[in-house]
């Protein structure tokens, strides 16, 4: 079992919110809800789950772009809530972002080799005649030519931008990347473009990655093991083949059988999620409105996220005997 890198335990962020324009009461929204989890070294961990689920929230808790309600997060054994000024600053050094959207992520007003080489400077590595050498390699890395260097970012297509940002995040040579959707908002062909690169840079580099994306396609191409998050909270976890070949998460099996299949003569039944999510005050499994399998002991009791097998673990009454 290799080292662990990054362990959280019992991460919560909660946010209020309005519960109407002439109402003074506050709704609590539980976005990140006691989540445990551990990253190792070296592995790609994939976090998957629909749109609004927690999966950027906890992305931006582990970055620390937004603090916990609740719980921490330790990277190499230290509490990243406890960090002063500089040792926050050697830890930015270390933890890196990719973020979603390569329009808006870049600035419209600095060239491709400003963009790159300014963590550089931030954190001030080498002289000037260094940085540069420093952002031309990466962009050499990444696929970009030393031509491209004094362009802007309209310049780009939205593959190459995506490459800026990869180089950008690279540059002060992070032990982990968090890649939040790198590749959704980008054409199919290019997508495995960046998903290669990501791959091979991840040798190359020696990173642990965590991939956080909506599409299971993506998440079982790259990742070693998956995390799968279902309103704030982590409802399986297990190797990528586990996951795809045995899901024991109605959830899990739910989200897998809305994948596209390109073989005809496959006619797999889609389970469709119907009714309702649980309202954040109600008892029991926060899945059990949803649920075909549900039970008696899904509406009075909430599971945990427990240890089913050597590899894999589910928050289910029901993991198993489905």
């Amino acid at each position: 079992m290799p080292d662990s890198l990054v362990e959280i335990r019992g991460l919560t962020k909660k946010y209020a919110l309005s519960s109407g324009f002439f109402s003074s009461e506050k709704r609590i929204i539980h976005a990140v809800d006691n989540i445990d989890l551990t990253i190792f070294n070296g592995e790609t961990l994939g976090l998957v789950g629909e749109s609004g689920c927690g999966k950027s929230t906890l992305a931006r808790l582990i970055t620390r772009l937004e603090k916990p309600s609740a719980g921490f997060v330790n990277f190499k054994g230290e509490n990243i809530f406890s960090f002063d000024k500089e040792a926050l600053k050697a830890y930015r050094r270390n933890v890196q972002m990719i973020f979603q959207d390569p329009y808006s992520s870049l600035n419209p007003r600095k060239s491709a080799l400003s963009i790159i080489k300014e963590p550089l400077t931030i954190h001030r590595i080498g002289d000037k005649k260094k940085r540069v050498q420093v952002a031309l390699e990466i962009m050499a890395k990444v696929g970009l030519k030393k031509e491209q260097a004094s362009r802007y970012s309209h310049e780009f297509s939205g593959g190459q931008r995506q490459r800026i940002g990869i180089a950008r995040a690279l540059v002060l040579n992070p032990e982990l990347v968090i890649a939040d959707e790198p590749v959704s908002s980008l054409d199919v062909s290019i997508q495995a473009q960046i998903l290669n690169l990501l791959k091979d840079l991840k040798k190359d580099f020696k990173l642990t990655y965590l991939f956080v994306s909506h599409d299971l396609n993506v998440i079982r191409y790259i990742s070693d093991r998956v995390a799968v998050m279902y309103l704030g909270k982590i409802v399986e976890l297990a190797s990528n083949r586990d996951i795809y070949n045995r899901p024991l998460h109605p959830y899990t099996r739910m989200l897998l059988s809305a994948v596209p299949v390109c073989d005809p003569r496959k006619k797999e039944k889609i389970i469709r999620i119907k009714g309702e999510a649980r309202a954040e005050n109600e008892e029991g499994c926060s899945f059990q409105n949803r649920c075909p399998y549900r039970a008696d002991i899904c509406e009075k009791q909430e599971p945990r996220l427990e240890k089913f097998d050597e590899q894999s673990f589910c928050a289910c009454h029901m993991a198993g005997s489905i």
